[in-house]
């Protein structure tokens, strides 16, 4: 799970997306579902609106085919603004260890 965050922290579309299966789902507040990973490159290349920063794992639980992660994420947007936000993740796993599904959650003011 590190490796996948690095890749996400250092810009590394074209590697973190080999971790998704053909087929798979990404949920994130904010986005309708990201579908495959056409969507899921156009998300990180372009529509994401994180420029750079650093995820640091907090804790991470894993059973056979699931894996759920928490964190924090320190960095800027692309308006230049700064975020420090609190994370968690679930990741749904293939047989071959792709991920089939992803559901980000972050601890922020919404309801």
């Amino acid at each position: 799970m590190r490796s996948y965050y690095d890749m996400v922290d250092l810009g590394d579309v074209e590697g973190l997306l080999q971790l998704f299966s053909e087929s798979a789902v990404y949920r994130r507040p904010g986005y309708a579902p990201l579908v495959g990973r056409a969507e899921l490159r156009a998300f990180y290349a372009s529509q994401r609106v994180i420029d750079h920063g650093r995820h640091e794992l907090t804790e991470l639980v894993s059973e056979p085919g699931k894996v759920a992660v928490r964190g924090t994420f320190s960095g800027t947007l692309k308006d230049r603004s700064t975020l420090d936000v609190d994370f968690a993740d679930f990741f749904v796993l293939e047989p071959s260890g792709r991920f089939s599904r992803r559901d980000t959650f972050f601890y922020v003011p919404a309801v």
